[in-house]
């Protein structure tokens, strides 16, 4: 496969349909869902929620230039905001002159919690039967998932947390290339009444956490000090790492900066089916486990004064399970990226969050993050203002130019291009 694409943003569908064939392991009836534009039918809509009356689209765009581990990767990006699919490209072409993005991921545990009501002197009890009854409860729990386990998952621990009024009980469970919470809120369920025998106490919740801090991603990029600043004139790496350190000082900035490192993972995981609630969750969550709200990026300059960005997060990504499998879209999309593993797609993720971060910093620290956003809102305008075809390009370019980006200009701007072709 190769990702660095020339032009692929001025090919038409059929043409950009012709590389993903080229590049990618997908059939001809996968391109025909592409095609035809009809992501799923009824019958498989209605068995994935309730009460369905039809299906949402969301425009499906492949971000290019992407090397990850020394491997190529299109990236599918389903999401509807302007200028992120561009921004994640342009941003993946400069890190793959320095050998593109280092990645890794940890094993693929994640935690089920059970809340245990017990207070006072009965406390070190209940702790002390739980720990003595360990072996035992995790059997129980891997029962509940022999396929899981028979892929070297399942349960491997119990961690006990102190709360007023309760304990919880952490079970620890390698789920694989699952997301996972099917699978753990099954076992939480079936050991929580043997942990009342045992203890002799009532438990509460029994349901997977989100704040996945056993399963992190990260990823690590070099951009290069002599291209960013043949682009954008000298003092640019320096200017980026500004920008950065605002979102380390300041919450309010770094809520915003977080949010761009998600557009690029909930593009992907909405693309391949996958829990982007649960990546946001566990995402804000872990950039405040420590008490203040931080950005999940940094940036530092290296000896040669290179730009250097790192990420790491928690990414609770599956490549089974869930709608991965049973959407066909989201079966289409996991053959375009062509991940074996729910680790590899992680640290894909992780890079695509990275690289998308990078972008938007750049784009605020020179020409302000409207320039790009501007480009095709404005082409959204000209549309609904009646454009067609070449008419499209011809309004936004001349809104953009006159610095009136709204639907009574797109409509007087139209009228003159339409009396001067007559």
């Amino acid at each position: 496969m190769a990702s660095n694409i020339s032009g692929f943003y001025k090919m038409s569908q059929e043409e950009r349909l012709e590389v993903l064939k080229q590049n990618c392991k997908i059939s001809d009836e996968e391109l025909h869902l592409l095609k035809e534009l009809k992501p799923m039918d009824f019958k498989t809509a209605d068995i994935m929620i309730e009460n369905v009356v039809g299906v949402f689209g969301l425009p499906l765009g492949i971000a290019t230039n992407f090397v990850v581990n020394g491997k190529d990767y299109l990236i599918p990006m389903a999401i509807e905001e302007s200028s992120v699919v561009a921004a994640a490209s342009k941003a993946a072409k400069i890190a793959r002159l320095s050998g593109g993005f280092k990645a890794d991921a940890n094993k693929q545990h994640m935690i089920g919690q059970i809340q245990i009501m017990v207070k006072g002197k009965k406390t070190n009890s209940v702790i002390k039967k739980i720990r003595a009854n360990k072996k035992a409860l995790l059997e129980k729990a891997n029962a509940c998932d022999k396929v899981l386990v028979s892929f070297g998952g399942g349960a491997k621990d119990l961690i006990i947390r102190h709360f007023e009024g309760f304990i919880v009980l952490h079970l620890i469970v390698d789920v694989r290339d699952a997301m996972g919470a099917n699978a753990i809120n099954t076992m939480c369920e079936t050991i929580a009444p043997e942990i009342e025998k045992i203890a002799n106490c009532r438990t509460g919740i029994k349901i997977i956490s989100n704040l996945a801090v056993y399963r992190l991603a990260k990823a690590k990029a070099v951009f290069t000090k002599h291209l960013l600043e043949e682009e954008s004139g000298k003092g640019i790496v320096d200017e980026i790492i500004k920008a950065w350190k605002f979102a380390l000082a300041d919450p309010y900035r770094a809520v915003t900066h977080n949010k761009g490192i998600m557009n690029g993972i909930d593009a992907i995981a909405i693309a391949t089916g996958n829990d982007f609630r649960a990546l946001e969750a566990g995402a804000h969550g872990y950039a405040c486990i420590k008490g203040n709200y931080k950005p999940l990026t940094k940036y530092y300059k290296d000896k040669n004064g290179n730009l250097i960005g790192e990420i790491t997060m928690p990414l609770q990504f599956g490549i089974v399970g869930g709608s991965t499998r049973v959407n066909p879209m989201a079966k289409l999309c996991l053959n375009i990226l062509g991940v074996k593993s729910a680790q590899e797609l992680a640290e894909v993720a992780a890079s695509v969050g990275l690289a998308q971060n990078f972008a938007a910093l750049y784009a605020l620290s020179t020409k302000g993050i409207q320039y790009g956003h501007m480009k095709l809102h404005a082409k959204n305008i000209a549309v609904q203002a009646g454009a067609k075809n070449y008419e499209i390009d011809a309004v936004a370019e001349a809104m953009i130019s006159s610095k009136s980006i709204n639907e009574a200009s797109a409509k007087e701007i139209l009228k003159k291009i339409r009396r001067d072709t007559l």
